[in-house]
C-alpha cells in the first residue's frame, strides 16, 4: 500500500521530476538512435511500472545515458528497432534472474568515498554539460554524461563553443529562470504560500510566458532551443507510437547477446544508483537491491514490449527528487503520470518550453550533488577517503561513470591493501626480547613485511609472535614462520608462539608437518 502521509511533498517533487525527465527522455532517445517516443516510453515506465514494484523511496528509473552508446550500435547491428525491442525484453528476464541468484549485493561492495565521489562527480557533470543548454547551445544531446561527445567535441570545449555562440533568448531566460530558482531557495519566500509552489514550475511557466513574448523580435527562440514532444491528433491515435518486438527473431544469437549486455551495464548502473541514492536520503532508508533489480527486470520487459528503450534506475532524477523534498515512492510514480498525462493533453504546450529553463533546473540539482563544502569535509576524513573520493570524481569527470567508478574502487582497493599491509603486523622489542603482533588477518601480501620484522631478529633473542587478533593466517605467512622457525634453532634464538591453530592456517592434511611444527600439536 502506498504512503499518503506525505502527499504534499510527494507531488511537489513529482512535478520537479517530470520537469528533469522530459528533456532527459527525449535527448537520450535521440542519441540512441531509438525514435523520439521510445525515450517517453521508457520514462512513463520507469515512473509507474517500476515505481509499483521497486521498495525504492526516492529511486526513480528511466533511459539512461550510460545506455545510449550501446542501444546505438545494438540498433545499429540489428538494423530493424521491432528486432532490437526483443533484446531490451530479454535483458529483463536476465535482470529477473540476476535478482534471483542475489546478484543485488554487489552494491554493498562499493565504498562509501566512490560513492560520495560518484555523486560529487555526476554534480559537477551536470553543471558542465548543462552551461551550452542555458545559454542557447543545443549541439549536444540533453543527459550526455561523456567526456567524449558524439559529435567530436569533448565536455569543455563545449563549453568554449558555447560561449562563442550563445543565443540572446535563451541566455536571457536561463538568467531570469536561475534568479526565480534561488529566490525560491532563499529564506525570504519560507513563510509566503509561494512557497508550497515549485520554484521549478515557476520558472518553467515564467520561461514560457518570456517566449511568447519574445515572439517576432531579435530574441525569438528558435525550435532547436525548445523541448520537442510528438503531438498526437488526438488520444487514440497513440496507438501509432507504439512498436512491438519481433518474435520470430528470438533465435538469433545477437539478439541474447545484446539483451545480456543490455542487462549487465542497465543493472551495474542501477545498483549504483540506489546506493548513491540511499547516501543522501535525509531518512537514511535502506533500498533492497535484489527487489531493485526484479523491478528493473519488469520494467525492462514492459518497456520493450511496448515499443520503450531500456531504462535503470537514474542517479539524476532520483537526486532531483531527493533535493525537492520526495519522502516515498509516490513522487517517483507520478512523475511517471505526469509525463503520461502530458503527452497525450498539453503535448503542444510543453513544446513551448525553452531548454534553457530546463537546463538551470538541473544546474541547481549538480549545485547540490557537488557543494564545495563537500571537498572540506572529505578532505577531513583522512587521505584514506579524500584520494579515492578526488580521483573518483575526476576519473568520472574525464570519462564516463563506468569507467570513473572503476578507476575510483582500483585507488580505494589500493588504500585498503597498503593500509592493511602498514597495520597488520607490529614489532616491539625490548633488550633481547622481542614481540610480533598480528593485529589482523595476515595474507600472502603481507609476507614482505614479515620477513623485514623478522630480518632484524639477533642471535640469541627471544622472539614473540602473538596471532591472538588474526582468524585467519595465510599460507605463505605459515611457511616463513616455520623457515624462520628452523633458522632460528640453529641461531640459539628462542621462539614462542600464541594463538597459532589449525583452524586459522585453514588447516589441511598438506600442511599438517608445518601446522604441527608452529603449534606443537
Amino acid at each position: 500500500m502506498l504512503n499518503t502521509k506525505y502527499l504534499k511533498n510527494d507531488v511537489n517533487a513529482s512535478v520537479v521530476v517530470f520537469l528533469v525527465a522530459l528533456p532527459l527522455c527525449l535527448g537520450i532517445a535521440l542519441a540512441s538512435g531509438a525514435p523520439l517516443f521510445a525515450g517517453i516510453i521508457a520514462g512513463i515506465v520507469g515512473g509507474i511500472v517500476v515505481g509499483f514494484v521497486s521498495k525504492s523511496n526516492l529511486g526513480v528509473s528511466g533511459p539512461a545515458a550510460g545506455l545510449a552508446v550501446v542501444v546505438l550500435n545494438a540498433i545499429t547491428e540489428l538494423q530493424v528497432y521491432e528486432i532490437f525491442l526483443l533484446a531490451v525484453v530479454i535483458s529483463g528476464i536476465f535482470q529477473i534472474l540476476f535478482s534471483i541468484i542475489g546478484a543485488g549485493k554487489l552494491a554493498y561492495f562499493l565504498p562509501t568515498s566512490v560513492i560520495k565521489g560518484m555523486l560529487t562527480a555526476i554534480g559537477i557533470l551536470i553543471i558542465l554539460k548543462q552551461i551550452p543548454h542555458a545559454i542557447g547551445f543545443d549541439k549536444d544531446f540533453e543527459g550526455d554524461e561523456s567526456f567524449f561527445q558524439n559529435d567530436g567535441q569533448n565536455t569543455f570545449s563545449e563549453l568554449i563553443n558555447a560561449y562563442l555562440n550563445f543565443t540572446t533568448g535563451p541566455l536571457l531566460i536561463g538568467i531570469i529562470s536561475l534568479i526565480i530558482l534561488l529566490a525560491w531557495e532563499s529564506n525570504f519566500l519560507k513563510k509566503t504560500f509561494l512557497s508550497k509552489i515549485p520554484g521549478a514550475l515557476i520558472a518553467v511557466i515564467v520561461s514560457i510566458f518570456c517566449n511568447f513574448l519574445f515572439k517576432n523580435t531579435n530574441l525569438e527562440i528558435a525550435q532547436e532551443h525548445l523541448v520537442s514532444l510528438p503531438i498526437l491528433d488526438n488520444i487514440s491515435s497513440i496507438g501509432s507510437l507504439l512498436s512491438f518486438p519481433k518474435w520470430e527473431a528470438i533465435t538469433n544469437p545477437n539478439v541474447w547477446k545484446i539483451g545480456l549486455i543490455i542487462a549487465i551495464i542497465g543493472s551495474i548502473e542501477t545498483l549504483l544508483s540506489v546506493e548513491a541514492t540511499d547516501k543522501i536520503d535525509p531518512e537514511k532508508n535502506f533500498t533492497p537491491t535484489n527487489r531493485e533489480l526484479l523491478a528493473q527486470g519488469i520494467g525492462n520487459m514492459t518497456s520493450g514490449l511496448i515499443g520503450g528503450i531500456p531504462i535503470t534506475q537514474v542517479i539524476v532524477r532520483s537526486t532531483a527528487n531527493v533535493f525537492s523534498g520526495g519522502k516515498t515512492k509516490i513522487s517517483a510514480i507520478l512523475h511517471g503520470v505526469i509525463l503520461l498525462l502530458s503527452v497525450l493533453t498539453i503535448a503542444k504546450y510543453l513544446n513551448m518550453i525553452p531548454l534553457s529553463a530546463l537546463a538551470v533546473i538541473l544546474i541547481m540539482v549538480g549545485y547540490k550533488l557537488a557543494k564545495p563544502a563537500l571537498f572540506k569535509q572529505m578532505y577531513k576524513e583522512g587521505q584514506d577517503q579524500f584520494v579515492p573520493f578526488v580521483v573518483t570524481v575526476i576519473g568520472i569527470v574525464l570519462t564516463d561513470l563506468l569507467m570513473g567508478i572503476g578507476i575510483g574502487l582500483a585507488v580505494g582497493l589500493m588504500y585498503v591493501l597498503y593500509t592493511n599491509f602498514r597495520s597488520s603486523i607490529s614489532t616491539a622489542h625490548n633488550g633481547d626480547h622481542r614481540m610480533i603482533k598480528f593485529n589482523k588477518d595476515v595474507f600472502f601480501y603481507n609476507k614482505a613485511k614479515l620477513v623485514e620484522i623478522l630480518a632484524e631478529i639477533k642471535d640469541g633473542e627471544t622472539v614473540f609472535i602473538d596471532a591472538s587478533k588474526a582468524s585467519f593466517i595465510d599460507h605463505d605467512i605459515y611457511l616463513t614462520l616455520k623457515d624462520f622457525k628452523d633458522s632460528a634453532q640453529k641461531r640459539n634464538i628462542t621462539t614462542e608462539y600464541k594463538s597459532i591453530t589449525r583452524k586459522k592456517l585453514n588447516y589441511r592434511k598438506s600442511n599438517a608437518i608445518v601446522s604441527e611444527t608452529l603449534t606443537g600439536q
